[in-house]
């Protein structure tokens, strides 16, 4: 015969909290039982409302609500003043890119100075005919030495130079990129096509690429002590894009050059350090 259990029909012993009173079983059909501390008192949920007498915290405020009344009215207002700005900005590009309208006849003056020189847009890359063109900025220089004797340096390809410098270059400088591609854009687009100003647009861009011109040369020629430069002259070279073999269209590949007067370079147009190094051995 098989051996008779006589703790069969027993209910089970409840495990023991060895800091406290037995935790009797858990009834399948009866409430839930609340979950007791080390010392058998019940622990109240996380969400379960304040003791009677007990204040209820504040809601946490967050953003401008949470300073003072006085940042909060300093907050709204330069809220507002950056909202101001953001919708005249965008309004002045959009009448600086919008074709010719009665606004731009009254107030182009106005839109001009809030977009130059840092807003420029520039669209030709979306144009139905964008630019098939290469342009490469050249300048030479005459130089007076120490002795008196004056001498004119060769041609600087100047765009090519920019050009070697980025080449393979993944963090190309801004200077390398744009400075004398803009400059020279700059001075287009203020002369006519016999080189003349059109108002102080065109004697500003002179006076630009002058600076950009004396300062490049003096990098790239040997001027030894006391030479000086005294007068520099620029050129660009323009070149026609090939077609592609695909293409029927024929192009003029020879270079056109458009070649500027000398140009006297003063103190104005010399570095800082040097203009006042010149103006001190003047004295």
């Amino acid at each position: 015969m098989d051996a008779i259990d006589n703790n069969a029909n027993e209910p089970p012993i409840p495990p023991a909290d060895l800091n406290g009173p037995p935790i009797p079983p858990a009834d399948p059909n009866g409430p839930p039982i609340p979950p007791t501390d080390a010392h058998g008192r019940t622990i109240p949920p996380i969400d379960a409302p304040s003791p009677p007498g007990t204040a209820a915290a504040p809601p946490q405020r967050t953003g401008l609500a949470a300073l003072s009344p006085r940042y909060q009215v300093a907050g709204a207002l330069a809220m507002a003043l950056i909202a101001v700005t953001a919708c005249v900005h965008a309004g002045m590009l959009f009448l600086h890119v919008a074709p010719s309208n009665t606004m731009t006849k009254q107030h182009g003056q106005v839109v001009d100075d809030w977009v130059y020189p840092e807003f420029e847009q520039n669209w030709k890359l979306f144009a139905p005919n964008p630019m098939q063109q290469n342009i490469a900025v050249q300048a030479r220089a005459e130089i007076r030495t120490d002795d008196g004797t004056t001498r004119t340096t060769g041609w600087y390809d100047l765009s090519a130079r920019d050009g070697a410098a980025i080449d393979g270059n993944l963090l190309p400088s801004h200077t390398q990129q744009n400075e004398l591609r803009r400059a020279w854009d700059f001075y287009v687009g203020a002369h006519d096509a016999q080189n003349r100003p059109r108002g102080l647009r065109g004697e500003l861009s002179e006076r630009y690429i002058r600076r950009i011109v004396v300062m490049r040369v003096e990098r790239e020629e040997s001027m030894g002590r006391g030479a000086t430069i005294e007068r520099v002259q620029v050129r660009s070279r323009t070149t026609n894009v090939t077609a592609p073999e695909w293409s029927d269209e024929k192009v003029n590949t020879k270079p056109v050059l458009r070649q500027l007067s000398w140009w006297s370079v003063t103190s104005d147009d010399m570095p800082l350090g040097k203009a006042q190094g010149s103006e001190g051995d003047a004295r």
